[in-house]
């Protein structure tokens, strides 16, 4: 879609909001609560962002963006080029990152930018009067995003959000503490830097796999790119060789494969793709570790072949 940038606001030191509209006050196509959309940049780059706003809402997309220190050209381009009025291609919502609604309790562990799809939650569990928690933690309080409207929330009904800025508290947060006072059947969520994602999966090893919910939005392994084996597309019958140094992306789209892709980092989903034969090397912080070990799919913006040959569904 062919979205227009109403307004940029800024929310948090280094983080902005931006609000997409259609150019003809069009309603848009409804997202849930954890969803994100994929944003084509001007500099040729697609990034994928969480939608922060209530999903009642069907006039506007928002989303939110911290100007990474490491950025690979994403954030800093939304920062420094782009412009209210402006003209954005925009994908419709996509949701990996799904909200329980009928959990008995939901736990929502936050760390920085990855308040975005858990505020987004928040306003949907509050529509539906549904209990939920927050832990939030930032480095300082200039850099949490939301921050007011969220203690507007907690205002309301005490004891739901804990806050914890690490040049107060001295640390980061001890989070096997914080999740173990939390009901065994309670969904808990995590958005977060990978250090918080890393301590919260250890956190939550005894937990039942289908309660826990984790989204990355960085890199947890280098690619796979020692190349040395063959790529066959199933049904267009092309085969390709993948060279040191390219991922399998790289190759199909050098070759003019039409592929949908965006983070090419292994953590948004986009170039999820059927495995026919073969057995992928994952690298992806998507998949579960149950689907990895099937074999049956992979990210192919990241991920290799432990094997000579691997056939795709495309």
């Amino acid at each position: 879609m062919e979205l227009t940038l109403r307004s940029i606001t800024t929310e948090a030191q280094d983080i902005v909001s931006l609000e997409l509209v259609s150019p003809r006050n069009e309603a848009l196509p409804p997202f849930s609560a954890g969803a994100h959309i994929d944003l084509k940049l001007g500099n040729g780059l697609t990034r994928s962002y969480s939608l922060v706003n209530d999903p009642a809402e069907t006039h506007r997309y928002v989303v939110a963006v911290n100007k990474d220190p490491a950025s690979r050209g994403g954030s800093q381009y939304i920062h420094e080029q782009l412009r209210s009025g402006q003209s954005l291609e925009v994908s419709v919502p996509k949701n990996h990152f799904a909200l329980v609604e009928d959990a008995p309790l939901v736990m929502l562990v936050g760390g920085g930018i990855g308040i975005t799809p858990l505020y987004c939650m928040i306003q949907r569990l509050e529509a539906l009067d549904k209990p939920w928690k927050l832990f939030y933690s930032a480095r300082n309080r200039q850099k949490c995003a939301y921050l007011s409207q969220i203690m507007a929330l907690e205002a309301k009904h005490p004891g739901r959000v804990q806050l914890h800025f690490m040049d107060e508290a001295g640390g980061v947060p001890d989070l096997k503490t914080i999740l173990a006072a939390v009901p065994a059947a309670a969904h808990v969520y995590c958005c977060g830097p990978s250090a918080m994602l890393q301590a919260f999966e250890q956190a939550t090893a005894t937990r039942k796999p289908d309660t826990v919910h984790v989204e990355y939005f960085s890199a947890q392994q280098e690619a796979a790119v020692a190349g040395g084996y063959e790529v066959m597309l199933a049904r267009s019958q092309r085969s390709f060789q993948i060279q040191p140094g390219k991922t399998i992306l790289d190759v199909l789209l050098a070759h003019g494969v039409a592929m949908s892709h965006a983070c090419q980092e292994g953590v948004c989903g986009a170039c999820q793709t059927t495995v026919l034969e073969g057995t992928p090397d994952h690298r992806d912080s998507f998949l579960t570790p149950r689907e990895k070990s099937c074999g049956k799919t992979m990210l192919v913006c990241c991920s290799g072949s432990l094997s000579d040959r691997l056939v795709l569904d495309l």
